[in-house]
């Protein structure tokens, strides 16, 4: 009898792990079939992994859903589903490591969600097999399959743009050269993903000073976009294009940074006010939930750079 209970709650760990695996690996083989079609909605940039809504909701409720199905005759208080779920959930986050090359930064973000989906899917679980309505628990297994299969099929696009805005103490033509071009920021990182190893900005560089010339945002790390600046107004706009970006499991495999810009206004009274841009395009869904995190990062790196850009001109006035 122990050993039965034993087997039974292995099963419900072991199994739904599989169930993730095989449901993430058709996922993932149905959005590449999709990218390589290259449909007009559907579409994906090179070394980009596209991760859709099922994986992160619905599948994490199926495990959850197959978990209780085999814990269902041992009685288990609810304290013990919420146990045995947080276990699946690590389980999880460590196949999501080893097999999909997710790094820290990106299993941080998603983990809140795949637990609360397991648990709760293990709570659905529970009350399903409790009343023994197989017409019941068909149509709800039914009904995550159908959603799973369209959600693979539907439009996956989304672009935004982040805006952020800083007063610096200093004349125009001082905050446009370090607009363009700044020194090593030595400062300390006060943004909490940037503290547990997210990269983030450090110097940037250019090779001219026109239109059409190369520049440099290093990150830390030695991660570097490569920019071509399409606007150059000295001391009104710097505007300029991703030509070319880093490939990393911290985050930016699951987003493109497509443009970013500087605006200046001459305050009249000593003072520049500087407008910072950044346009991106997500390839995690849903949006409701990772937009939230890629406009904090934006925003942060927008941050970080306008009040080092601020430090100097008022430092150098």
């Amino acid at each position: 009898m122990y050993q039965s209970r034993n087997a039974k709650l292995t099963l419900g760990i072991i199994v739904p792990n599989f169930v993730s695996l095989t449901f993430i690996g058709i996922s993932k083989f149905a959005v590449d079939l999709l990218i390589k079609i290259k449909t007009d909605d559907y579409t994906a940039e090179g070394g980009t992994t596209l991760f859709v809504f099922s994986v992160f909701f619905v599948i994490p409720l199926v495990m959850g859903i197959t978990s209780a199905y085999f814990w269902k005759d041992l009685g288990f208080k609810n304290i013990r589903y919420v146990t045995w779920s947080l276990l699946n959930t690590l389980i999880a986050i460590l196949m999501s490591a080893i097999f999909l090359k997710e790094g820290i930064i990106c299993l941080i973000i998603v983990s809140p969600v795949i637990f609360g989906c397991i648990v709760s899917g293990a709570f659905i679980g529970k009350v399903m097999f409790r009343r023994k309505n197989n017409t019941l628990n068909s149509s709800i297994i039914g009904i995550l399959l159908v959603i799973f299969s369209a959600d693979l099929f539907s439009k996956h696009q989304y672009t935004n743009k982040v805006t952020d805005t800083i007063i610096i103490n200093a004349p125009i033509n001082k905050v446009w050269q370090y607009v363009v071009e700044y020194a090593p920021i030595t400062e300390k990182e006060n943004y909490w993903l940037f503290q547990v190893g997210m990269p983030s900005p450090i110097q940037s560089t250019v090779d001219g000073h026109c239109v059409g010339a190369g520049r440099k945002c290093i990150f830390s790390n030695g991660y570097t976009f490569d920019e071509k600046m399409i606007v150059y107004k000295p001391n009104q706009e710097l505007t300029f294009d991703i030509t070319n970006q880093p490939r990393d499991p911290e985050i930016m495999g699951h987003i493109d940074i497509l443009r970013g810009q500087f605006i200046l206004k001459d305050n009249g009274n000593g003072t520049t006010t500087v407008t910072g841009n950044s346009w991106y395009k997500l390839y995690v869904f849903p949006v409701w939930y990772f937009d939230i995190w890629a406009e904090s990062i934006t925003r942060n790196v927008h941050l970080r750079v306008m009040e080092h850009i601020k430090t100097l001109s008022e430092t150098n006035v």
